[in-house]
């Protein structure tokens, strides 16, 4: 599991309880209510906006009618009581816009708020600016804040100027009720802003998850047709060449034409016992598939004998000998592959008399491996049915020697016909 991956309890696992039991039932209940308000104002946010408008301006209208601004307002009040009216509902109605133009829509409640202390009512619905405001802070910038902050005090400021009583009730209140929106807004938007990065760091790690599955699937494809290319292109290739044998035989040795059939025989199983091993691991509902080791540099001498019956003379030559730093398997499998694939493209494509010689020379840090032929039509695949075939050989040989860090260089020889392989293999530990 990864390290920023939170993880159940173990003890909670244990008694067979999910993370979600672990929560309080209250906090359930108010997240679950939570929720599903906030879903509800995604769909319908005009029904929200509606309900809080007018939750408020019937609020501001109470307080009118009820004469509770009297209790709040100067002995010296001089605005009329429809003028009060008038100043409650322009605190109130334009809340309907507070979060498509917030900004707007304290400027609008800026002069309403002058007139509002300044002639002394300080109707409690003047209070109602913070709600723009705290929508500013969650979406704006701080310089937007600032500005909106300044609006709002402003008018306050010029009010303590013209009754100076009013500093103490009015003032400090009001700059006190704008440090606590700013606050909480930053406080709302600092934790909605980690959510969200929490939420895209989710999202980003499933797609790298995907991404990393779909490479992985890719990679798996690819190393198994190449096994499936090795496997069937070689054994093919030297049931072929037994079979031709075999028939020439037959009219002049019928001896020599049963030890081909045998060879044929054995060859086939071979390859059968090989493809069913490959294609019986790839099955989910087989987990006990055989999986006997793959071939080693142990096994090159059945295969060297093998190329020969199946017509081609083929010399192997040490040269060196291997270090306590011996390969890994996988390294003497790329070889032993390498030299199955180029053998293997010696019986197809080369005409004429041809041989060939497999050149195996340990040094103190690589494993060279060359396998050069005589074959006059060796390398010429591309003008034959056969190119893609060929094509895909030598890119999985490629590939294989770039698996360990090697280096695979393929091509005719220069000094007289036939075609040559190089293998250059580093050792395990060997850091380049």
């Amino acid at each position: 599991m990864r390290s920023d991956q939170v993880s159940t309890p173990p003890r909670d696992l244990d008694r067979g309880r999910g993370p979600e039991d672990t929560v309080p039932p209250l906090t359930r209940i108010i997240r679950d209510a939570l929720d599903r308000l906030r879903a509800f104002d995604r769909r319908r946010p005009r029904v929200w906006n509606t309900a809080v408008t007018g939750f408020w301006t019937v609020a501001a209208v109470l307080d009118y009618t009820s004469g509770g601004w009297r209790h709040t307002a100067h002995e010296d009040v001089t605005a009329p009581e429809f003028l009060v009216l008038l100043m409650s509902l322009g605190f109130s109605l334009p809340l309907l816009w507070r979060r498509t133009h917030p900004l707007a829509v304290v400027l609008l409640m800026t002069p309403i708020s002058l007139v509002n202390v300044w002639t002394g009512a300080v109707v409690q619905a003047s209070l109602l600016q913070l709600i723009p405001v705290f929508q500013i802070v969650l979406r704006f910038s701080f310089r937007t804040v600032a500005a909106a902050a300044l609006l709002f005090v402003a008018p306050v400021l010029s009010g303590g100027f013209r009754i100076p009583n009013s500093w103490g009730q009015e003032v400090v209140s009001y700059v006190w009720g704008l440090v606590f929106v700013v606050l909480l807004g930053i406080a709302v938007r600092t934790r909605r802003e980690y959510t969200e990065a929490l939420v895209e760091r989710a999202h980003r790690l499933e797609r790298e998850r995907d991404q990393q599955a779909r490479l992985a699937a890719a990679a798996e494809r690819t190393r198994i047709a190449r096994e499936m290319h090795d496997i069937i292109g070689h054994n093919l290739s030297v049931i072929t060449g037994l079979a031709d044998g075999g028939a020439y035989a037959a009219r002049k040795n019928p001896e020599r034409a049963g030890q081909a059939l045998d060879a044929i025989g054995t060859t086939s199983r071979q390859a059968l016992s090989e493809l069913r091993r490959l294609l019986g691991v790839l099955r989910d509902d087989h987990p006990d598939a055989e999986r006997t080791p793959q071939p080693t540099l142990d096994e090159l001498t059945p295969l060297i004998e093998r190329v020969r019956r199946a017509g081609l003379p083929v010399d192997l030559e040490l040269h060196g000998e291997p270090t306590a730093r011996s390969l890994t398997p996988g390294r003497q499998l790329t070889v032993y592959r390498v030299i199955q694939e180029a053998l293997t493209n010696t019986l197809k494509h080369a005409t004429g008399p041809t041989s060939a010689t497999v050149t195996l020379t340990y040094s103190r840090t690589h494993l060279d491996a060359r396998i050069t032929d005589t074959g006059t039509g060796a390398g010429r695949a591309a003008d034959t049915e056969e190119a893609p075939l060929a094509a895909q050989g030598i890119m999985g040989m490629r590939e294989r020697a770039a698996l360990y860090d090697g280096t695979l260089e393929a091509g005719p020889l220069p000094e007289h016909p036939g075609w040559r392989v190089q293998l250059r293999l580093p050792l395990e530990d060997t850091h380049q």
